[in-house]
């Protein structure tokens, strides 16, 4: 039996996305497979990079809804091509795999989602009777990526995109089982954290999955002298150390690889210079995001003589 978290890179941007979630999820020490569908629209750089660091690497044809009249209510024409995400199904090799859009981060270690059936998927905030196609589990199958094409065809997407066409299709998620919902710490969507603060503040220590939606991705910010993210409109970011976090694993197992090549984005990206990192910021950021994975230092800075320290500073100011 094997089984794998897959993504879809249809271009650069979205796979230095999908190479910084494979990352994340080695960092919390997945024992699943991970796997990357691509498109030709990926440059060969971007390709030989993925083609190390994930365990299978799939080339997939673009699949459109040419419906530009609903994806113009979402004021996002991009998301036409996500219905090639389709084509998970047809990874037959794995028994059961789970699916995440590359603008997803993993926090804590998800494997446990593959205990779940198809197709259990977490509510989406905007709308919590449908689910959010960012993170769901399935079981790929010839025969339902079949209906699923057939499907498309005659029936379509109330959204343009595919989480409307696989709510349609998946029409009984809602009612069927509740064990097909998914916990919202499986998907929190970085923009959620300001419609329910407190929540958020309670909740905080269980978030396994931030997903990035919206138009503005990790990686269309950029990096001060320091290596801290220049934010200047904290609305569309939520919480900015999930953003850190993103730029911190990107900066260390992506940056390093990428050189001047075939497209403008990945050159963008590979002249990027930290002339004056700041280790004492980054590695608090980084011991945070550790500890909340229930990756304590015991014997460095999670010692008990350190926060004893700390807290005796803090008791003297």
């Amino acid at each position: 039996m094997c089984e794998a978290f897959i993504t879809l890179a249809t271009n650069d941007e979205y796979a230095c996305g999908a190479l910084v979630w494979a990352h994340s999820l080695r960092q919390v020490k997945t024992t699943k497979k991970i796997a990357c569908m691509v498109t030709k629209q990926v440059s060969k750089q971007i390709l030989d990079i993925a083609n190390s660091v994930f365990d299978h690497v799939e080339l997939v044809d673009v699949l459109d809804s040419k419906d530009e009249t609903n994806l113009a209510l979402l004021s996002r024409p991009d998301l036409g091509v996500t219905f090639t995400k389709l084509h998970c199904w047809r990874l037959v090799q794995y028994t059961k795999a789970v699916f995440m859009d590359a603008d997803t981060l993993v926090l804590k270690n998800v494997d446990d989602l593959f205990e779940r059936e198809e197709l259990s998927a977490a509510p989406d905030p905007g709308w919590p009777d449908c689910f959010n196609s960012g993170v769901f589990v399935f079981k790929p199958s010839l025969e339902t990526y079949k209906q699923l094409l057939n499907f498309a065809v005659n029936r379509g997407s109330f959204d343009g995109g595919d989480q409307g066409l696989l709510n349609i299709f998946f029409s009984d998620w809602a009612t069927k089982d509740i064990r097909l919902h998914l916990p919202f710490v499986y998907n929190v969507i970085s923009q959620a954290f300001y419609s329910y603060p407190p929540a958020f503040i309670h909740f905080r220590s269980q978030i396994r999955v931030i997903h990035f939606i919206g138009a503005e991705k990790p990686w269309h910010y950029g990096l001060d002298k320091f290596g801290q993210v220049i934010i200047h409109d904290l609305t569309n970011v939520g919480n900015p150390q999930f953003l850190q976090h993103w730029w911190n694993l990107f900066m260390t197992h992506v940056h390093p690889r990428l050189t001047p090549g075939e497209s403008d984005f990945v050159g963008k990206l590979a002249q990027i210079e930290i002339s004056h990192p700041d280790p004492e910021v980054s590695d608090e950021s980084e011991r945070q995001m550790a500890w909340e994975r229930g990756q304590m230092d015991y014997m460095g800075s999670d010692s008990f003589e350190k926060i004893q320290s700390l807290l005796e500073s803090k008791i003297k100011k």
